[in-house]
């Protein structure tokens, strides 16, 4: 035998391990073979490199665009190829020459060898991002390691085989292998067929015993064949179908940008042995809202760049799940390390509540946040939210002629607008804030020494982040410490700002939602409405609540709800029963960063993208979607036990709380409720 060709990897592999007693040596090609890329053209790995090099060179003020760094090094590494050629049968070229030479050119006086070491880092960091190994293969090749067969990898191209073995040892196929060869060492390469003589007097191998296996016909099959060396030579279908689905996408992304959210989508598909069963949850979390939540993170990133933001705050139980996915994708979006710190911030709407009255007192804002769940009826509400002892506010309450049960709100029996009247009035009160304030006065001075003690003061300007969606953590925050000289400026993000109450923006707090703003009208954006409990259970932290911050003589402490009580339980079933759909958001992150990285959008380029995912999700899901991400537990700490009037409550049952029949069966059930959402958001 001497060359044999196969269309299918499986017969390949099938046929290599019955003849392999016949062969004492089995070299491999590397890519296309042994490794599959997920992208279809390798040179558009070189492309975040561009983008990595004018980064650097930015922090020297030298300014080109990525387009002119990349065609520099196309240039030098063409014109190493020709001189090679004048040498050698094969024009090759060898990474570390012709990028030294690339840097020195673009950076002159400023080039180091550190730069060099940075640039090569960031590439095979991004090479090995997009390259997974071929199960079959590599499971053959870890059966020829148990026969005591002498294993090579042969690549042509310019990486040199120390680079090579980085790759193939994130590959985790080094300690399979006796070693790796690459053209870029000789510049003799398998195209010509001058490697092959070459490797058998390196390794004193014998051409009888020797097969070689890849998965070009010229350089894999007729030059080692010539050479008398046994080939198989793997012609893949379905892997040229992949690469040509990924291929159409990224070339269509380029004019119509719904399809950029979709190529990016396809880049992090898993392949090969990471192809696993996973549950239905997972999926949704890797697939759905993995993506929305790794390009949320890329663009406050983009935006602390921007902005010369040194510092990102990530708080409430979701910002914990944001923090994880910043430092799993931000490496491989801005390897120039040119981001803020991060750090997570323990706070709650309970624990902020009764401290950001410590200076106002309680404003009308905060009793209409404290009012708003439709389970919260009077002033017991508003003195469990706030954390006050109903019998030093009863005297004043009596003076206003109400009582802790007097009704404030009209979704329940027995409101009197008069009521709301007198708690107007009752707010306006200077005795009654002197006891709000001297309430919470213990509560206040535990926040500020928590914060004093994280370092939150000691920037100008910080960026927090949440999930949404009234604000009112960011609020009540700024509340607490904007009386300080050394309160920061608060740039704030949610994932989707609902608005409810206004938020107030001034020179020194700033809210935008980033995936959906109800002051930017967006249709398709809004349809995050539908089911904004779904995103904010996904990204709870595993830790409890925080109830309240409590002053001690040592300082000052954290206090967490217990999961002993219902609550508690229900919590903690709710965590774990969303445990892999979290997983599957963790999961994402990285191959998000190297993926958008390797496309070079941002959030603005994925919106389509997002926006359809979001209306056909959440607007237009199917049954089983709904059954799978609907929760079975949702804790809402502000909201109270009291029930609404039935009239108040009549027609307002929400698409996902319909059982699986109803949404299999009612007819246009899903277009009654999208056109009830449209006249909503229309309306607002």
């Amino acid at each position: 035998m001497i060359q044999q060709t196969f269309y299918s990897l499986e017969k390949l592999v099938e046929y290599g391990r019955r003849c392999a007693s016949d062969y004492q040596t089995i070299s491999f090609d590397l890519f296309d073979t042994l490794l599959v890329r997920r992208i279809h053209d390798p040179d558009v790995v070189k492309l975040p490199v561009a983008r990595y090099i004018v980064d650097l060179a930015g922090q020297y003020g030298i300014i080109r665009s990525w387009q002119a760094v990349q065609r520099l090094r196309d240039k030098v590494e063409k014109n190493q190829r020709i001189e090679t050629g004048k040498k050698f049968d094969d024009h090759e070229a060898c990474y570390p020459v012709f990028m030294e030479e690339t840097l020195r050119l673009l950076f002159g006086q400023n080039y180091t060898p550190s730069l060099l070491d940075d640039v090569t880092r960031y590439e095979l960091e991004m090479e090995s991002r997009m390259l997974v190994p071929r199960k079959l293969l590599t499971d053959w090749l870890a059966n020829l390691k148990v026969q005591s067969k002498r294993l090579l990898i042969i690549s042509d191209v310019y990486l040199p085989a120390e680079h090579l073995r980085i790759l193939v040892e994130r590959a985790g196929l080094l300690d399979l292998v006796e070693d790796v060869v690459s053209s870029a060492d000789t510049f003799l390469a398998k195209a010509s067929g001058k490697a092959f003589p070459l490797i058998q007097e390196r390794f004193e191998l014998t051409k009888a015993s020797w097969l070689h296996v890849g998965d070009n016909p010229i350089s894999d099959g007729l030059r080692p064949a010539e050479f008398g060396i046994s080939t198989l030579v793997l012609k893949d279908g379905e892997e040229k179908f992949r690469k040509a689905i990924i291929k159409r996408y990224f070339n269509y992304s380029k004019g119509r940008p719904f399809y950029r959210g979709r190529a990016l989508q396809q880049l992090m598909l898993p392949l090969e042995a990471e192809n696993i069963e996973r549950s239905d949850l997972y999926v949704e979390g890797y697939n759905f809202i993995g993506p929305m939540i790794g390009s949320f993170v890329q663009h406050i990133a983009d935006e602390c760049r921007r902005l010369g933001l040194k510092k990102v705050f990530f708080f409430s139980r979701e910002g914990h799940t944001f923090k994880k996915v910043w430092e799993r994708c931000t490496p491989l979006l801005f390897p120039d390390n040119n981001l803020p710190e991060i750090e997570y911030l323990y706070v709650s709407r309970m624990a902020l509540a009764g401290a950001s009255c410590a200076v106002e007192g309680l404003t009308k804002t905060s009793v209409s946040i404290a009012l708003l769940p439709q389970g919260n009826k009077d002033f017991t509400d508003i003195a469990r939210i706030f954390q006050l002892d109903l019998a030093g506010v009863t005297p004043h309450l009596q003076r206003y002629k109400l009582t802790a049960t007097s009704c404030l709100s009209p979704h329940h029996e027995g409101y009197d607008q008069k009521y709301s009247v007198r708690l107007l009035e009752l707010l306006e009160d200077e005795a009654f804030q002197d006891e709000i304030k001297v309430q919470v006065r213990p509560a206040s001075e535990a926040l500020q020494r928590y914060l004093i003690d994280i370092g939150f003061f000691d920037h100008d300007q910080v960026a927090v982040v949440d999930i949404g969606w009234l604000g009112t953590i960011q609020r009540f925050l700024y509340n607490s410490v904007k009386h300080r000289s050394d309160c920061p400026r608060l740039h704030g993000y949610v994932f989707g700002a609902t608005r409810g109450i206004p938020f107030k923006d001034d020179l020194k707090n700033s809210l935008r939602g980033v995936i959906y703003d109800r002051e930017r009208f967006d249709l398709a954006a809004s349809c995050i409405l539908y089911s904004r409990d779904v995103f904010e259970e996904a990204c709870r932290a595993p830790h409890p609540t925080l109830e309240k911050y409590e002053l001690t003589e040592q300082g000052y402490t954290l206090k967490f709800r217990t999961k002993d009580d219902a609550t508690g339980q229900a919590e903690q079933k709710q965590d774990e029963y969303y445990a892999s759909l979290q997983q599957g958001i963790l999961d994402s992150a990285a191959p998000f960063g190297a993926a958008s990285a390797l496309l070079g959008y941002h959030l603005e380029d994925y919106r389509s993208w997002f926006h359809y995912s979001l209306a056909a999700k959440l607007a237009f899901p199917h049954a089983s979607e709904v059954t799978t991400m609907r929760h079975k537990y949702h804790l809402d700490d502000f909201h109270g036990t009291n029930k609404p009037k039935k009239e108040k409550v009549r027609g307002e049952k929400l698409l996902w709380d319909y059982n699986p029949a109803a949404l299999r069966f009612l007819p246009f059930l899903r277009l009654r409720h999208f056109w009830r959402h449209v006249r909503s958001v229309i309306k607002n």
